[in-house]
This record gives structure tokens, sequence and C-alpha cells, in this order.
């Protein structure tokens, strides 16, 4: 099987096919992830969240990102891995290229940040650098005290636009690959199908080009609370490996996420 890129996963866009993407942190479930097939891992700073028991992701820091990204890089053969850059670990281009060059030397394959047209620079600086760049959009968890809380984005119309006319803005600027997080499904697939680069997913329905989920979440391991978007696949199958098979397979058939995972 050859490796992930986003030649791959641009071609799957094209072709109609979707593909997955979950979270790793380390070696272990990394491997077993892309044993199983799933298309990219990424490093996310949600494990501020899901290992370090932090009410929100803004703590992680560019060493703990590092760390991860190696163990992550480690377990895995063929999927795309991506990196995220942590809170405030690029508020100029130049600590972005510093700080992405961490990542790529760690193993990732690609970054991963949050934020719309304003990054624009930052965009073009790492990719003149040789490093490919995910963004992401919607709800975007550094910002979650600006927005006062974990909520659905772009419900209203001149908010939604934004983040329409931010997306193409980001699109030009250089990104490959693009994260919508909590948007309505209307908004999700009006982006998806203006971008020419992927679209993923999470909490924005099944009109994306693919999905990604915390690993947690689709093994039902919470701390209390269940986003609305997720779905327990251990629950339904009753072993790791199994699970992650049925996620991929209810991407792939446009079954996950189903009505009950969506905002509108």
């Amino acid at each position: 099987m050859s490796k992930t890129t986003i030649s791959t996963l641009l071609k799957m866009k094209q072709d109609g096919q979707k593909f997955t993407a979950i979270t790793a942190y380390d070696a272990s479930f990394a491997k077993l992830f892309d044993d199983e097939g799933a298309q990219v891992l990424l490093i996310g700073d949600s494990l501020g969240m899901v290992l370090q028991g932090g009410d929100d992701t803004l703590a992680v820091t560019m060493d703990d990102m590092v760390y991860h990204t190696r163990c992550v890089a480690r377990g895995a053969n063929q999927a795309l891995v991506i990196a995220d850059l942590p809170f405030m670990s690029y508020a100029t281009p130049d600590q972005a290229c510093q700080n992405a060059a961490r990542l790529m030397a760690a193993g990732a394959r690609m970054v991963k940040l949050e934020g719309g047209d304003w990054l624009c620079d930052t965009v073009r600086q790492l990719t003149r650098n040789g490093v490919p760049v995910c963004g992401h959009m919607g709800l975007t968890p550094q910002s979650v005290h600006v927005f006062g809380g974990f909520k659905v984005q772009g419900r209203d119309e001149f908010q939604a636009q934004e983040i329409y006319r931010q997306a193409l803005a980001l699109q030009e600027a250089g990104i490959q690959l693009l994260v919508l997080e909590c948007v309505p499904v209307a908004l999700a697939e009006r982006i998806s199908k203006a971008l020419r680069i992927p679209v993923i997913g999470i909490g924005a329905g099944p009109v994306t080009d693919g999905q990604v989920l915390v690993m947690h979440d689709a093994f039902g391991i919470t701390s209390g609370y269940t986003p609305k978007f997720t779905k327990n696949f251990l629950a339904e199958t009753g072993e790791l490996r199994a699970a992650v098979r049925l996620y991929i397979k209810e991407v792939a058939e446009g079954t996950f996420p189903g009505p009950e995972h969506c905002f509108n």
C-alpha cells in the first residue's frame, strides 16, 4: 500500500471518495489506525484536554507537540501525519516557520493552524519554506475565550459569509487542506464545493471530503461531556480494531456523521 499524500487526498476529493482522519498521540495507536487504513493521523493540541486533563487546549506547548509528533510518526507507515501548531506558536510568520520546522523534523508531513485570512502571510511564508499547511476554521478551540465557549460558528448570514470568504482567501494563500469544525451543514457543503482543496469536517455534517474525530470520542472515553458530533464506535463493536474499521467504513459510505451529529 502506498503512502497517503496530499495528492492522494486531492484525487479522492475529485473522485468523490470520502477519507478518514483520527487523532493520535502515541506510536501504538498510530500503528493501529495506520494498519486499519485511516488516511490521516492528526496530532491535535486536543491532547491538552484528553491527555493532560485541561479545560481547553491553551496550555499545550511546542515541546508537548514535538514529543507526541515524534511518537506518532514512529508508528505511522502509510497515513499522512499532520501536527497542530499550538496556541501562540505562530503569532508571526517567522515564529510559525521556526516552530513548524520543529514539527516537521519530528516527523510531521504537514502542520495545522487555526484562524482566518489574517494568517495568509504566514501560510505563504510557510509554503515558500517547504511546509505544507492545513487550515482550521469555524470553531477554533484556541479562540475559545474569544467565542465565549465551545459554540457553533457560522449560523448567522454575516458570519457564514466571512467564513466562506476567508476559506477561499486561505486557499489562495496556499493551504492544501482545510478543517471545518462545528459549522452548519449548508455552510460546510458550500465551502467544500467551492474549494479545490480537500475539506475535513468535524461537526460539519457528511458533506465534506473527509471526517476527523478525536480518538477518545470515537471510543467513548470522555470526562463527562460528549460532543454532539461524536459517535462511540467501540460500543457497537466491542473491540478497538473493529471500531476503527467501522468508523472508516461509515465515513466512506457517507453514513457517518448522521443527522443526529449535525448542526443546522
